[in-house]
């Protein structure tokens, strides 16, 4: 009951933050030079040839129609009541369609892919320390000390780059930016042979973000678990005459995973961003495509709405970090119960 409680308070506190990073967010997309009727202009004129003196009276109807035209706060009280009283995140008006409809149709590969990277990223990178620690400066610790810094320090735009090179002049593969393949797409239902379809599609994503992922949690496993191997109550178990393996499994990789279990929410938030910066350079339809062509023209609806999701990922991450510390430690969670009833 304590613990629920302490996630409730965290919870209360989390709504604070979300309407701060709602408005800056929205402070930082409207401070950019020009709104979408400019990016609209501009592109009828080029199209069209007419001069922009014949249109700025278009151009002035559309700003009063999308509310350009009134000062910054009472656009993004507008906003802000649309989302708390209809659940509505705003237009796009580059793609003529609801926010809420495009994030509903992107985030949730976002959030899938990154899911699937995440977990997989912590289990072998977390496995990989631990190996690593045990064989403290062999052949295989510096084999796994290799992998990890190459992947931390290689970025990941490089990495998608050389494997579009491969799929584009090499593979010739036919699905290069596709999500899925022509005979599931319309395909309201998902199955098995759809999901590995997808799956398919988008390993350059799923490999490339387990390899970042992965080195850190390894670097990080493989320095704790060292560390803990040297605190004075692994000593004094040694010298209980406890296994090695009691001492490894009880006592020593449960303390050496608590740094990882409270990094998980911001390594989620990282990985939702990897997806995203990969998905741009390999022209997946996840949210980085979508975030970037809306930068582009300026549809400041729908970067604001994406970096609020992004914003209530990592407040959700850091919750179920704290929930999986306190069920890992009893320490943490009896202090967490002090906490809640003081």
């Amino acid at each position: 009951m304590g613990l629920l409680l302490f996630l409730f308070k965290r919870i209360i506190a989390s709504i604070p933050l979300l309407f701060g990073i709602s408005f800056v967010s929205f402070l930082i997309i409207y401070a950019v030079p020009g709104d979408y009727v400019d990016v609209w202009l501009n592109q009828t004129i080029s199209r069209t040839g007419q001069s922009r003196v014949e249109l700025e009276p278009i151009a002035a109807l559309l700003r009063e129609k999308y509310g350009f035209d009134q000062p910054f706060i009472i656009q993004y009280l507008n906003w802000l009541k649309g989302i708390l009283t209809e659940f509505d995140l705003g237009p796009s008006f580059s793609q003529s369609r609801p926010v809420s409809e495009l994030l509903g149709l992107r985030f949730p590969r976002t959030i899938g892919i990154a899911l699937v990277t995440l977990i997989i990223g912590q289990i072998t990178g977390a496995l990989l320390g631990i190996y690593a620690a045990l064989n403290q400066h062999k052949l295989s610790d510096t084999v796994a000390t290799l992998i990890a810094f190459s992947g931390i320090a290689i970025p990941k735009f490089i990495i998608s780059i050389v494997i579009l090179y491969f799929l584009a002049f090499v593979w010739h593969s036919p699905y290069i930016g596709a999500i899925q393949s022509p005979e599931y797409i319309l395909q309201g239902y998902w199955d098995w042979n759809r999901l590995v379809d997808f799956f398919f599609h988008v390993w350059p994503i799923l490999l490339i973000s387990i390899w970042a992922g992965q080195s850190y949690i390894l670097r990080m496993m493989r320095g704790n678990l060292l560390d803990v191997m040297k605190m004075q109550y692994i000593e004094t178990a040694k010298a209980k005459g406890l296994s090695k393996n009691r001492i490894l499994f009880i006592h020593a990789i449960p303390n050496a995973l608590h740094p990882i279990v409270m990094n998980l929410g911001s390594r989620f938030d990282y990985m939702v961003k990897g997806e995203i910066e990969i998905a741009i350079v390999l022209g997946i339809p996840t949210v980085g495509p979508l975030i970037l062509s809306s930068v582009a023209s300026k549809d400041m609806y729908v970067v604001s709405a994406i970096f609020m999701m992004v914003a209530v990922l990592l407040i959700i991450g850091n919750l179920i970090a704290d929930l999986l510390l306190a069920i890992l430690d009893p320490r943490v969670r009896n202090a967490t119960m002090e906490h809640t009833t003081s």
